[in-house]
């Protein structure tokens, strides 16, 4: 994973410098893909294949490849922050996660690796061996006080995001917090969580390969990370809040009082 994001960011970071000069196509309102980003899944795809050549992938862009359903398979962002990335703003990630199938037709993710071409930071989580940003451990923030706490989030944009839920959330964090941060990129967003440089983390509508690997993160950091009701499905219901124990458990009260 590691050397398929390394090989991959480093054309990332050409295509960046050349940002103005890209071809851009239109995939939805406010939603732009550029080539640098189908260049970058297909690199990945190319490099994750010849490690792994019967996992299968559910790509952002190019949907899902089937492989050995007995196998793990991979999830992959190629660029996430391509909105940032298109105008020239140096915040966005490369994410992967593997997906392993369990059981009785369950999934768990194992393994999540975030990486920012542009600082080079290299954030990766394998499940009950911790988080860590290269070979440094990970422990999310220890703050408990919400007056002292910076929260990230998304904000809805044009066709996409629910704008009324969203403004009702904002009303009821903002005046119990230090600060409320967007920077556009929810795979980053997860590994400051876990890092520590945020203490927690709101948003909805998001997609599994924005969040797969992130939420692995936050958790082996030592965070908790569920959806809106405090249930074990961020994934699959599209919504996350992601915290240490204290800062989690204040944020879902003021989420969920906020949704009543």
């Amino acid at each position: 994973m590691e050397r398929a994001v390394r090989k991959a960011g480093s054309k990332l970071r050409r295509d960046f410098g050349e940002v103005e000069h890209l071809q851009v196509s239109r995939k939805g309102p406010a939603d732009f893909v550029s080539l640098a980003d189908k260049r970058c899944e297909e690199t990945l795809v190319e490099e994750l294949q010849r490690a792994r050549p019967d996992w299968g992938f559910l790509l952002e862009e190019g949907g899902m490849i089937e492989g050995d359903p007995t196998k793990p398979r991979w999830i992959i962002d190629p660029l996430d922050g391509t909105t940032n990335f298109l105008h020239g703003i140096p915040h966005f990630a490369i994410s992967i996660a593997v997906e392993e199938p369990l059981y009785g037709g369950r999934k768990e993710i194992t393994t999540g690796l975030v990486y920012q071409p542009i600082t080079d930071e290299s954030y990766w989580a394998e499940k009950n061996r911790g988080a860590w940003r290269h070979d440094q451990r990970l422990r999310v923030s220890a703050r408990r006080d919400m007056g002292e706490c910076l929260i990230a989030t998304g904000i809805p944009f044009m066709g996409h995001g629910d704008f009324a839920q969203w403004t009702r959330i904002f009303g009821a964090v903002a005046p119990s917090v230090a600060g409320i941060r967007r920077f556009g990129a929810a795979s980053l967003d997860l590994a400051h969580v876990a890092s520590g440089r945020y203490d927690g983390f709101w948003e909805s509508g998001l997609q599994p390969w924005d969040v797969a690997a992130g939420i692995l993160m936050v958790r082996e950091a030592g965070g908790f990370v569920t959806d809106f009701r405090g249930g074990d499905q961020p994934i699959e219901r599209r919504e996350v809040i992601a915290g240490n124990d204290a800062v989690h458990s204040k944020l879902h009260k003021l989420v969920a009082g906020a949704l009543r």
